[in-house]
């Protein structure tokens, strides 16, 4: 369960210090989703293979969580189980980037739960 945090690299170094975030998340997800495919659940609703991705919604769309949805959608499979995560509360460092220093509303949830069905994920996808 690998999570897709940013698709900017000048902001995965600044929020996280990591360089060349972006390209090499995208190789790490094509190559697990080549080993292992789409989640597979049992009759049970457990989870025995495959892949499944979490990102996190950062306020103001830091993330730019479209471009992460477009990329699964497009590169990945429209099948694949991505759990979009609405629970980012700022700590740490986050009082001194007030792009960053809130909570997501409940409007940029939703918005990119709808993005995601308009791209054809609908695994994981909760729009309740």
């Amino acid at each position: 369960m690998p999570d897709f945090k940013y698709w900017d690299n000048e902001k995965s170094f600044n929020y996280s210090g990591v360089k060349d975030y972006c390209e090499i998340a995208k190789a790490a997800l094509i190559e697990m989703h080549r080993q292992v495919g789409d989640l597979v659940i049992n009759k049970n609703g457990i989870a025995v293979k495959g892949l499944l991705v979490r990102h996190l919604i950062l306020p103001n769309n830091t993330a730019d969580t479209e471009k992460i949805l477009e990329f699964i959608s497009k590169n990945i499979s429209k099948d694949t189980y991505v759990n979009i995560i609405n629970q980012y509360r700022p700590c740490f460092q986050a009082s001194r980037r007030s792009e960053i220093n809130r909570l997501i509303t409940s409007n940029e949830y939703r918005k990119a739960l709808n993005y995601a069905r308009e791209l054809g994920l609908h695994r994981g996808i909760n729009l309740t």
